[in-house]
């Protein structure tokens, strides 16, 4: 079998030819080390122009567009295009990561800027509003956001002798901005007739509020404040595209190709032509200026970079150079020297030397350049055209040898034969022509076997054979020189070739990853000397493969680098390096090869910090080459946490049916009962999909969870206390490390994490708006502070939160496969780890983001737990195979066999390890993992006395340690928590269901004991009595879904999953009669009243069979229904049976014989019913919900007082009714503690307790009875009512009317608002009374109260002078906003004044003087206003308004002080 891993050897980047002058501008910058800072492509460089040396920063994953220097002129920030993009900010001396902005922006960072003191960024997006964020960058939070401008925005600047202004400029516009609090306040530039309206293209801020900003017609525009003052016309010949700010003054450069130098009054001091120089050519343009001392940086749009030396500007330095705007695709290496040559649309040829990393020839050709290829003696240089023209230059002196032109479309490939004496052209149109070398490259031979362009060639090494590939994914061969195509495969079973560059081919079949299309990767180059393979692919990557790589999905190394498609890789001559080409970004890349050995020596170096792992050994098939993964985490993977319906759906659910809902609201409804419900206990533990997740308390009580609770457990007591503020399934659990505070997560469609006190179980902190689906890993920091959580989405979100501000300090996604579990570093909270399927990641906090790097050991495994030792590198991690890998920082040191099966659970102690796995062992282990020091197998015979129950069965799987107060604490797959003492007994504390849904359940008759069967495959007797406990467990052969008491108690039916059912002793559990007479699911049963003489059992073939008892005989058989039944009820005689089925229908029978009846609704109620369980019939029709089309009301009981009727339905909550529940909707108590649906309800024979089963969450839950007028005040266990105000009866008009209004205004084309009416002036008279009765006009004189009407507009204005516009001050304002606020008027400065609101603006009036003053900042509807009463903040107001929606959800209004 061929090997699958990645190869041993690694590419470093070692040079990148070009710089990005293409669509961006002021991207060049010295740095406080006098290096120089720019980047290509995906790349930030650092370039050192003394020791010709470069650094590079690879955090992005996408083409960079912006650069900003810090004022200290050591970090820069760079952003990227991308769908997500980011900002990076880093260290150019150490090129690594300080901090990462993201989620705010979409498209990419068109510009950045730092303020003065280098504490805030702004960034511009590239989405449509153009939106300007304000970041705390070290935090990665933004300040204020704010849409810029509906066109572009090319440059932005703080306003460095102002604090908190900045401008912005762009297409036709300049807006100066103000930040204040978290809200940017934009005022456009006037321009007045100063100048005329221009693009403005950059700017820089000086003193006294005064910009410089350069325009499209090479005007600089200088403005006071915001209006424009003056202008400097003829500053450059054209558009202005950079503008940098130093002591000495200003620097400018622009399209002309000109750089200018001002004095800091904008007086010019000097201008550069850089055209006129040596090194400058017609059409140099200026992008971007950097002015230092006497030393100026410039670069060009075709990707130059010069340095000019003030006191010698005729002759700047060319420092860096690459190919001009245009695709580059024509990559060859010369086959003796380290000599690169490349060839680009912009059609020029470049000689580039590897060694130097410097350019040493360019030849300009007539046409755009597709390919390249040298002879093998190093003479000759082919360059293959676009237009279908070939040219061989010699590359001594870059002189034309020929030019032949045979072909009408493009040339994609050229390839020399190994001996030199032909030339292979392949072409667009589908052929290759072969021409001697010799013959002065006459046309020799023609392959014409393709029926699509031809992508890739190859000569063999005796040079009888061509191997071509071509866009149809079809692979040829060729005898050559005559072109006659090969179809005997067995001829060419010995040929070896010279060189492999082509794509297709058994021995490149690992290259391609699944469903990728034949395209995706352009380029492949072999290296049969180190036996790897580079390739070149559309995504931007370049891969390392072993060679030959033949089977599919082979492990690689990838790099990043280069942004989008990568069109060429080459080996050089010698295997040294790798130059692989971009298309797009038009970069050439150097990389380094290292082999194995070298990499060795060279392990003290720290790797370059990648976001993509560039150590990568990712495959496409990760999954299909490892172990067989065990069945347990097999089944764990493939659990689902969706929901049809989310309790948070709900409201919308409501509003839907409110129709409905008003309807009913007139009627007088069934008032909800006067009783309630305590949780009192359950029996339970989720341990059969979560781990570690059971600890002990700061008081030595013992917290974990199940379905939507958090149980805090006094083992001394036996008693639980309850955190219920969850509402579905608890996931995780994690304890804060003073053992005092817990935080849990929770299945949702807006997922939450609840931090709560386990004293007084309340919470402190609720962290939502972030995780999808739910939450499957939490863990807090050493100091406590902060709290990492994972996600369920399908990327598994990590989030690292400020837990007591709710803040979101981080968040990256975590990995496709599901992650098990989270550790933040106990030494550093900056670090985290990560484990999880095939997942092992070592992860830092980089302002905003995460950076994280797979552990490195070869072959990744499945982690199934983890945890840091006693130093910051040290982590330890638990594998599905049972070993124990020690990591130092990332790398594997060694592994421990530490079980058989795999390791779920591990614990830190201060000097040792504790672990237990699928094995039921826990070890205690010493703190190198060298030495097992004791182990503890979880066995029936070891349990102690004071058990709370039974052990169902000797070795557990282990899913949770803890330990403390000299006890081990262990959770078990099976639901049971047990207690080890180190010396050996270990105490059964609590226990439930096994996975699987749980829906029998039944009430003794006059005990306090109830029963239980599952899918589990077990019945289960339980105690209600303060000793809670299990008393009799029975494995069944099939799981079960009902059981019942006989009316004695001495007996027990149960019914199972296959169609049979059991009757067995209710003391011992064994048999006593079993029958099978049905195929599906028996889902009721029920012993007949009194003496209990016949049993009726119900199924899903849609029969409820009557059994005689006594007999052990079916005497009836109850036909009728349309489909499965579901509840059973009898009457108190034991003649007749209510059924409920799945069709709701609601059927009565005769018993024994089972005959069909048809009975009144009227005469239904006045029948005396033993028990009611049914969920169908007029007197429990309230029990449906407003949203019964998405949930079911699954269960139902009657107390024994026939007073209270308790239900459980599908979305998890349990309702107390008032009995009869007649008429819809009726008022209820509802209590949250299930997480999904309620199974089943049922009172114990006295009333006292209900007993509820949750099917999903496994669990049995035991609640009491509080009788009206004897319920405890207390906070709130559970939510008591579900009744929204409008239920209750109307609300007072005025209120009605206010709850009605919609501030909402949507804006569409131009209109603010929606206009309706005619103005005053313009509206049609109505006639008056006297017109109507004819009396003629004039005879009586018009009274009018009216203004005025206008005179007639002028419509000729020709000539005539136009008056100036004068500016308008306001001066009162009459009116009081009243009709919908309220607490709006105050007092101020102890009241001479008052304060209050109308419009949109703030009025404070002075009682004397009865003189107004405005706050008129705001720019709509002012709707509430309040004063800040700390003595400490006199005078400040602040005031809330309505907000335009522009086809967007509403942003949340801004709030601003007012002095």
């Amino acid at each position: 079998m061929a090997d699958r891993t990645a190869p041993n050897c690694h590419l470093r980047l070692e040079w990148v030819y070009g710089y990005r002058g293409h669509q961006c501008r002021n991207n060049l910058y010295y740095t406080a080390a006098k290096e120089i800072v720019y980047f290509v492509a995906g790349v930030g460089v650092v370039y050192n122009t003394r020791e010709h040396k470069q650094k590079f920063y690879l955090g992005h994953n996408d083409d960079i567009i912006s650069l900003a220097l810090h004022p200290e002129r050591v970090l820069v920030a760079t952003g990227q295009v991308g769908k997500e993009p980011y900002i990076c900010v880093w260290d150019s001396y150490t090129v690594q990561t300080v901090s990462i902005l993201k989620d705010t922006h979409t498209h990419g960072i068109a510009c950045l800027a730092f303020d003065l003191d280098g504490q805030c960024l702004v960034s511009v997006g590239l989405d449509s509003k153009n939106t300007i964020c304000v970041w705390d960058w070290r935090r990665g939070k933004v300040l204020a956001a704010a849409p810029g401008h509906t066109d572009r925005i090319f440059d932005i600047s703080w306003d460095l002798y102002q604090p908190s202004k900045l401008v912005s400029c762009g297409v036709k516009h300049i807006k100066f901005w103000s930040l204040c609090g978290n809200a940017l306040t934009p005022k456009r530039g006037v321009f007045g007739k100063t100048g005329d309206l221009q693009t403005i293209l950059c700017l820089a801020c000086a003193r006294d509020e005064v910009t410089y900003s350069g325009a499209l017609n090479g005007d600089i525009y200088v403005w006071k404040g915001i209006n424009l003052i003056r202008t400097v016309q003829g500053a450059h010949g054209s558009g202005i595209f950079s503008m940098n700010a130093c002591e000495e003054g200003f620097a400018t450069g622009g399209r002309d190709g000109c750089v200018r130098l001002w004095d800091l009054n904008f007086k010019p001091i000097t201008v550069i032509h850089l055209r006129e120089t040596d090194q400058g050519y017609k059409g140099l343009s200026v992008r971007s200026v950097c002015w230092r001392g006497d030393h100026i940086l410039v670069g060009t749009q075709d990707s130059e970079i010069f340095e000019v030396v003030v006191h010698d500007r005729t002759k700047p330095f060319l420092i860096m150079q690459g190919h001009c705007e245009g695709e580059l695709w024509a990559l060859a290496v010369h086959p003796t020297k380290p000599l690169a040559m490349t060839g680009s649309d912009d059609r020029s040829v470049r000689i580039w030397s590897l060694i130097d990393h410097a350019l040493i020839a360019r030849c300009n050709m007539e046409e755009p350049i597709r390919c390249a290829a040298v002879s093998t003696d190093g003479i000759h240089l082919a360059l293959g055209m676009k237009d279908g023209s070939f040219t061989v230059l010699r590359v001594r002196d870059m002189t034309e040898v020929v030019h032949i032109k045979d072909r009408k479309e493009a040339i994609h490939e050229l390839k020399y034969s190994p001996d030199g004496a032909h030339l292979a052209v392949g072409s667009n149109d589908n052929s290759v022509d072969i021409y001697g070398v010799v013959q002065r490259y006459k046309k020799v031979g023609e392959c014409i076997g393709s029926t699509s362009f031809i992508t890739h060639m190859d000569w063999s090494t005796d040079s009888k054979y061509l191997q071509t590939n071509d866009g149809n994914r079809k692979r040829l061969f060729y005898r050559m020189p005559s072109g006659k195509e090969v179809t005997n495969r067995e001829e060419l079973k010995l040929v070896q070739w010279s060189s492999w560059t082509c794509v297709l081919g058994p021995e490149v079949n690992g290259i391609w990853p699944k469903y990728s299309e034949i395209n995706d990767i352009n380029s492949v180059d072999a290296n049969f000397n180190n036996q790897v393979l580079v390739t070149a692919d559309d995504y931007g990557l370049v891969k390392l493969l072993r060679y030959p790589c033949v089977r599919k999905g082979a492990k690689f190394k990838k790099y990043l680098g280069h942004s989008a498609h990568i069109t060429n890789a080459r080996w050089s001559h010698d295997y040294q390096w790798v130059i692989t080409i971009g298309g797009a970004d038009h970069s050439v890349f150097q990389w380094k090869f290292v082999t194995d050995r070298k990499s060795k020596e060279a392990l003290h170096i720290a790797p370059q910090e990648t976001l993509g792992d560039s150590n990568s050994e990712e495959s496409d098939s990760d999954q299909s080459d490892g172990p067989e993964m065990d069945s347990e985490i097999e089944q764990e993977t493939h659990l689902t946490y969706r929901r049809q319906v989310y309790k948070e759906d709900l409201p919308q659910l409501k509003e839907l049916s409110k129709e409905k809902h008003r309807a009913v609201a007139m009627k007088k409804r069934e008032r909800a009962p006067g009783s309630g419900l305590k949780l009192h206990f359950i029996h339970g533990y989720r341990g059969y999909d979560c781990r570690n997740n059971l600890f002990y308390t700061q008081t030595g009580e013992m917290v974990y969870h199940v379905a939507a609770v958090g149980v805090v457990y006094n083992r001394q007591q036996n008693t639980q206390r309850f955190y219920m503020g969850h509402d579905d399934d608890i996931l995780c659990l994690a304890i804060h490390p003073l053992k005092d505070y817990v935080a849990t997560g929770q299945v949702g469609r807006d997922s939450s994490i609840h931090v709560w006190d386990t004293e007084v179980m309340t919470p402190l902190s609720v962290l939502k708006g972030f995780h999808q689906l739910g939450v499957c890993a939490l863990d807090f920091s050493a100091d406590g502070k902060r709290l990492a959580s994972v996600g369920l989405d399908d990327n598994h979100t990590i989030v690292l939160w400020d837990w007591r501000k709710g803040e979101k300090l981080s968040a990256i996604r975590g990995s496709k496969d599901k992650i098990f579990v989270i550790k933040v570093n106990p030494y550093c909270p900056d670090k985290l780890i990560t484990a999880g399927i095939k997942h092992m990641k070592f992860w830092h906090k980089t302002g905003g983001g995460l950076i994280g790097r797979k552990g490195n050991m070869g072959k990744t495994e499945t982690m199934m737990c983890a945890v840091y030792g006693w130093t910051e590198e040290m982590v330890f991690s638990g594998t599905c195979t049972g070993d124990i890998c020690i990591w130092r920082d990332m790398f594997l040191v060694k592994t421990v066999k530490a079980h058989d099966g795999p390791v779920f659970s591990m614990h830190a102690l201060e000097k040792g390890f504790v672990t237990g796995g699928k094995d039921g062992i826990v070890a205690l282990w010493d703190n190198t993992f060298e030495r097992c020091l004791k182990t503890y197998a979880i066995k029936r015979a070891v349990l102690a006395p004071g058990s709370k129950g039974l052990l169902l069965e000797d070795n557990p799987s282990i899913r949770a340690i803890s330990l403390g107060h000299g006890y081990i604490l262990v959770g078990t797959k099976n639901g049971e928590i047990l207690e080890v003492d180190k010396s050996g007994p270990i105490t059964l504390l609590v226990q439930g269901h096994m996975e699987g849904e749980v829906w029998g359940l039944a009430t003794h008759p006059h005990l306090p004991l109830c029963a239980t069967v599952s899918d589990d495959k077990t019945l289960r007797i339980w105690d209600l009595s303060p000793s809670h406990c299990m008393l009799a467990v029975r494995k069944l052969k099939k799981g079960g879904r009902c059981c019942c008491f006989s009316p004695e108690g001495k007996a027990l039916a149960v019914g199972l999953n296959d169609g049979s059912f059991l009757i067995v002793n209710a003391d011992t559990l064994e048999d006593l009669v079993s029958f099978h007479h049905r195929k599906d699911i028996i889902s009721d049963i029920r012993f007949s009243p009194g003496a209990g003489k016949y049993l009726a059992v119900a199924s899903g073939d849609s029969f409820v069979d009557i059994y005689n008892v006594m007999s052990s005989k079916r005497v009836g058989v109850c036909k009728g229904s349309l489909i499965y039944i579901t509840h059973l009820d009898w009457d108190k005689r034991g003649k007749l049976l209510q059924v409920n089925t799945g069709a709701k229908e609601q059927l009565f029978f005769e018993a024994p014989r089972g005959k069909k009846q048809t009975i009144p609704a009227t005469e239904v109620e006045k029948i005396d019913w033993s028990t009611w369980t049914c969920v169908l019939g007029t007197s429990c029709e309230g029990i449906w919900p407003v949203v019964s089309e998405v949930t079911e009301v699954t269960a139902a009981c009657l107390s024994n007082d026939r007073k209270v009727l308790a239900t459980g339905d599908d979305l998890g909550y349990v309702k107390l009714f008032r009995y009869p529940v007649k008429g819809k909707y009726a008022k209820f108590k509802r209590y949250v503690a299930h997480s999904t649906h309620v199974t089943n309800v049922r009172w114990t024979h006295d009333d006292g307790l209900l007993v509820t089963v949750g099917g999903g969450d496994t669990c049995l839950m035991i609640w009491t009875h509080e009788a009206e007028g004897h319920r405890e005040a207390r906070h709130c266990d559970s939510e008591e009512s579900d009744i929204e105000s409008e239920d209750d009866g109307g609300y007072d008009s005025d209120v009605t009317r206010e709850n009605e209004i919609n501030y909402t205004i949507k804006a569409l084309s131009t209109n603010m608002r929606p206009m309706t009416g005619v103005k005053p002036h313009l509206q049609l008279k109505e006639p008056s009374v006297d017109e109507r009765q004819g009396v003629v006009r004039g005879s009586r004189p018009p009274v009018s109260r009216a203004l005025p009407q206008p005179e007639k507009l002028q419509t000729n204005n020709v000539g005539k002078k136009k008056r100036p516009i004068e500016d308008l001050v306001l001066d009162l304002v009459f009116g009081y906003r009243g009709n919908d606020c309220r607490n709006n008027v105050h007092y101020l400065n102890e009241g001479a004044d008052i304060i209050y609101h109308t419009a949109s603006v703030g009025i404070i009036l002075n009682l004397t003087t009865a003189c107004q003053s405005f706050y008129i900042e705001h720019s709509d509807d002012i709707l509430c206003l309040t004063i800040n009463q700390h003595p400490k903040f006199p005078n400040v107001v602040a005031t809330g308004q309505v907000i335009l929606v522009i086809c967007q959800p509403r942003r949340p209004p801004f709030t601003c002080g007012t002095p």
